[in-house]
């Protein structure tokens, strides 16, 4: 995708002087109140396991950074990719997917939710910087980004000519993200005592990286080994999906941005290492994201949110003056949970205990 290319913006504006329409979506995402959030936004770890490990706000970087190295292997538009990437969690919510799942059953009725939807509505509607329109007015392409995870299933369908398939930038933002956090929920889990090394070693993608970095380096210890090993996951899973997107986008160098849509192709990992990272991904799950531990930190933050929810529908007056004006517009429920989803982890807990604690 060149950028000379982009289909422009929602509300015109005159080229940059010096900046490409890229760079200026990914200045205007840096700058928004909802990006500097994500730093007291958890990953999938809660604050009240620890503040150690990675937040939303330090995987969205971790994304970016390998996103554009797989552009720049792959001669793709790295100011898109590096938007893409900076904007693509900027919907969540507090809490992490708990938090997700919380508002989603609260607004079962009336739309559900989705951070990935979330992200489109502080883009376009929530936040208020410039005074010539509401929203960021980023450019078509990061938003109609942002609409392909939101629709996952168009991921996945066959590309044609009326329904063309995602950017190739978007592809590359979607496997950095999901290689990056397969190997740094590894790392994450391990510090906080959820499962060990040995146990991570039950997979495939896992034991051949500790086989990798053992061969390389003997007698680390145990912190040493666990970082080495998160480097080698990264590493396997980048080298993997370039070798396989390389040896198709060989013969494509001259393709226009429409062309390459239609390729019956998806930027990722080959079979074999793409098997392995569902293996991965299943231990997690199991053994990860359903523990004990975390499974009771997560009750906790769904009913903390689930009272607020209910709170603010009885007692609108409590809302932000900004977000009371939203209620007309998109109606209360819908509102109270646009504003809860914009809260950090400490916010949302210093609101709770202040108004609803019982």
């Amino acid at each position: 995708m060149f950028s000379r290319d982009t289909r422009g913006r929602k509300h015109p504006e005159a080229e940059h002087p010096y900046r490409g329409p890229y760079q200026r979506d990914r200045d205007r995402i840096l700058h928004s109140h909802a990006f500097r959030r994500l730093a007291g936004k958890m990953q999938v770890f809660t604050g009240d396991m620890g503040d150690y490990h990675r937040t939303r706000l330090t995987h969205t970087h971790e994304v970016a950074s390998i996103a554009r190295t797989l552009g720049r292997a792959l001669r793709l538009n790295e100011d898109l990719i590096e938007a893409l990437a900076l904007f693509h969690d900027i919907g969540h919510p507090p809490y992490g997917h708990a938090g997700e799942d919380a508002l989603h059953e609260c607004l079962k009725d009336h739309g559900g939710f989705s951070h990935n939807r979330n992200a489109l509505v502080i883009a376009e509607e929530l936040e208020i910087r410039y005074p010539g329109f509401t929203g960021l007015n980023l450019s078509h392409e990061v938003l109609e980004g942002q609409r392909t995870r939101a629709d996952k299933i168009q991921s996945y369908r066959p590309a044609t000519e009326s329904a063309p398939g995602p950017l190739l930038e978007v592809q590359a933002v979607e496997a950095a993200d999901s290689m990056t956090y397969d190997a740094h929920d590894c790392d994450d889990a391990v510090k906080l005592g959820l499962v060990t090394m040995d146990e991570l070693q039950e997979t495939v993608l896992v034991r051949e990286a500790v086989a990798v970095v053992r061969g390389e380096f003997a007698g680390l210890s145990d912190d040493i080994l666990r970082k080495s090993v998160v480097h080698a996951l990264i590493d396997r899973q980048v080298t993997g999906v370039l070798q396989h997107a390389a040896a198709f986008l060989a013969g494509c160098a001259n393709l226009n941005t429409s062309a390459a849509r239609q390729l019956d192709f998806r930027i990722g990992p080959p079979p074999e290492l793409a098997e392995q990272k569902r293996e991965l991904e299943r231990f997690l799950y199991q053994r990860v994201y359903r523990h004990p531990r975390l499974v009771a930190v997560r009750t906790i933050a769904q009913q903390r949110l689930r009272s607020m929810y209910e709170g603010y529908l009885s007692r609108p007056d409590l809302l932000p003056p900004h977000f009371q004006n939203r209620v007309p517009l998109v109606g209360l429920e819908r509102t109270a949970g646009e504003y809860l989803a914009g809260m950090t982890d400490r916010f949302c807990e210093g609101l709770y205990q202040k108004h609803f604690a019982k």
